[in-house]
């Protein structure tokens, strides 16, 4: 057991942690941050996805002792100050970019992620920056559309399948 402090959402969060728990663990059992989703326990999925010092990661595949000084965004950290939702989540359900959203989440911060790199990806970007995260729901057409409106990007020019 160790002591583990980051900053999660904005905010000094500090812990006893075995050296084996996951960050997905972490957040979720010991933060009671469960907004981070599990799919799949073997880094397929993308549920998992949070910001690790502004990169996308995989939560289930990172420990959390590893993580000592980090800074962490979960998707609960995604929502604007006064509670609302926040540009990319508001994108994401003005554009049906989910259906049971079990795979939102990490859509989501992988979303984030992809526009703190590039502002204004194209169509092609954009489906390749998600190509680790996936949705068994969707068909990702809906996603992508909402992933260009969180950049302020035309929408009308997409096909609709």
């Amino acid at each position: 057991m160790g002591k583990v402090t980051m900053t999660v959402n904005g905010r000094a969060r500090s812990a006893e942690v075995e050296g084996r728990t996951l960050l997905s663990s972490f957040l979720r059992d010991g933060l009671e941050l469960t907004g981070t989703h599990v799919g799949c326990d073997t880094s397929q999925c993308g549920a998992c996805v949070v910001l690790v010092n502004g990169q996308a990661v995989k939560s289930c595949t990172a420990f959390a002792a590893d993580l000592d000084g980090a800074e962490v965004t979960t998707v609960e950290g995604m929502a604007n100050p006064d509670g609302s939702l926040g540009r990319i989540q508001q994108a994401f359900q003005d554009y049906h970019g989910l259906q049971c959203g079990y795979c939102t989440p990490g859509m989501v911060m992988s979303t984030a992620a992809l526009l703190a790199e590039n502002p204004k990806p194209t169509e092609e970007e954009v489906r390749h920056y998600l190509e680790g995260n996936i949705c068994r729901c969707t068909g990702y057409q809906n996603i992508v559309r909402a992933v260009m409106a969180a950049s302020g990007q035309d929408v009308g020019a997409l096909a609709a399948e």
